[in-house]
């Protein structure tokens, strides 16, 4: 089961029990998208792993293997661009299903993640790309935003991809 392999106590007599013995096993290489979700989806294929649904009644399910499958493209996608490893990517996509892909995607080769709420201007995406030498910004298709990105993109030195879901 995957909680033994990273939890090796989860039944706890009190809060004073779990406050004192709950201890999580992390692994030097641990990587969320492969050790989590890829094992997730070898184990039980089929196994809901995210229900996505917004304010249109609009409604998706995704299993671990659908996410594995299309983060896996999505990691290859960036690859491909030339993202890898300990490069830095903004995410700007608002509560959209897509955010998880990318983000285990991410995950998977090992770029760090700065998630972006909808309201940063022009000089916070600035600020922040310039702070965390951001490589890229994958970003909602919303005229507000995609403003802020676009007046952003020639004001931050890193920057080199903007990406649009």
């Amino acid at each position: 089961m995957l909680l033994d392999r990273y939890l090796p106590r989860i039944d706890f007599d009190s809060y004073e029990d779990f406050k004192e013995n709950f201890k999580i096993n992390v692994p030097e290489n641990f990587n969320f998208g492969f050790d989590i979700v890829d094992e997730w989806a070898k184990q039980e294929p089929d196994k809901l792993a995210l229900v996505w649904c917004n304010d249109h009644d609009e409604e998706r399910r995704f299993t671990f293997t659908d996410i594995k499958k299309l983060s896996n493209q999505a990691a290859n996608y960036f690859v491909s661009l030339g993202i890898q490893k300990g490069d830095v990517v903004m995410m700007i996509l608002r509560r959209r299903w897509e955010y998880w892909i990318c983000a285990v995607a991410l995950h998977k080769i090992g770029a760090t993640l700065i998630p972006g709420t909808l309201q940063l201007t022009t000089k916070d995406i600035v600020y922040r790309g310039n702070a965390a030498g951001v490589k890229a910004i994958i970003c909602v298709n919303d005229d507000f935003v995609m403003n802020q990105v676009n007046a952003a993109f020639p004001q931050i030195d890193t920057l080199q991809y903007k990406i649009m879901v």
